[in-house]
């Protein structure tokens, strides 16, 4: 009995705190349809989101193409499939390494900061003089970074796309021999429209993702500077897996047969 007691708290934790992130959620997502607006919250976001955030994805990007190209090049050729390299590395980062590699990425970076941020601005009573000073926080703190994930991820993936597939492009051409025309040939025409969208779409959930668990685990930390710190250490961890599970609710859709 004490084993089922035990399963069952855990369970309930889990519900209650679903509850509390759906509610979250809600609180912050309506806020938007009552003024003031703070759009300089909103652009000062998508900056430290998407412009501070070109260099780190960047350098995974261009790596990840590398390393594919490499890789598949290893277990290709010893079928004799070698043409096959350019498809496996346009789809595979357009799918999935492009959206997954961002996403975790900006949540490392993202995500942690807003949850120091937000973390300590509770535990300073900072946020309680918001609401002194009949400012919404979540009006203020939580919406703008929540839009400014939600639209700059998907730009971050697509130069991530970019740069992934060009960093594949070099290896094969300089150090796999590849026809560079040829290359570039196979790229093009098996890439379809709906692998880049698929990959898009992905991002936009990413980054919604990203931001609102930095922001809902900084908005709820408790116990000073200790709890400011394990707020953070939980917005990456959550973030992180709720982008994996989303990743496969997401490419069930659209993949699925």
């Amino acid at each position: 009995m004490e084993f089922l007691s035990t399963i069952g708290r855990i369970f309930l934790l889990f519900v209650a705190a679903i509850g509390r992130v759906t509610l979250f959620t809600w609180w912050a997502l309506i806020s938007v349809f009552v003024p003031p607006w703070y759009g300089k919250q909103t652009v000062r976001s998508m900056v430290e989101i998407g412009y501070n955030s070109l260099p780190v994805i960047g350098l995974t990007a261009i790596f990840t193409g590398a390393v594919l190209a490499l890789q598949s090049y290893s277990g290709f050729s010893r079928f004799s499939a070698e043409s096959s390299i350019p498809i496996v590395v346009v789809l595979s980062i357009t799918r999935e390494l492009g959206p997954v590699l961002a996403g975790l990425m900006v949540a490392g970076r993202i995500g942690a900061s807003y949850a120091a941020e937000i973390g300590t601005m509770r535990v300073t009573e900072q946020i309680d003089a918001l609401t002194t000073l009949s400012t919404d926080p979540y009006k203020y703190l939580v919406f703008p970074r929540l839009l400014a994930g939600l639209l700059m991820l998907p730009f971050l993936v697509l130069i991530a796309d970019i740069i992934g597939v060009f960093g594949g492009y070099l290896v094969s051409i300089h150090e796999l021999g590849f026809n560079p025309t040829t290359y570039l040939k196979n790229t093009v025409q098996y890439l379809e429209r709906r692998d880049v969208i698929s990959g898009l779409v992905k991002a936009s959930a990413f980054g919604f993702i990203v931001t609102l668990m930095g922001c809902y685990h900084g908005f709820h930390s408790r116990g000073g500077a200790q709890g400011v710190g394990s707020a953070t250490t939980m917005a990456v961890v959550s973030a992180s897996i709720m982008i994996l599970l989303a990743n496969y609710t997401l490419t069930s859709l659209f993949f699925a047969k």
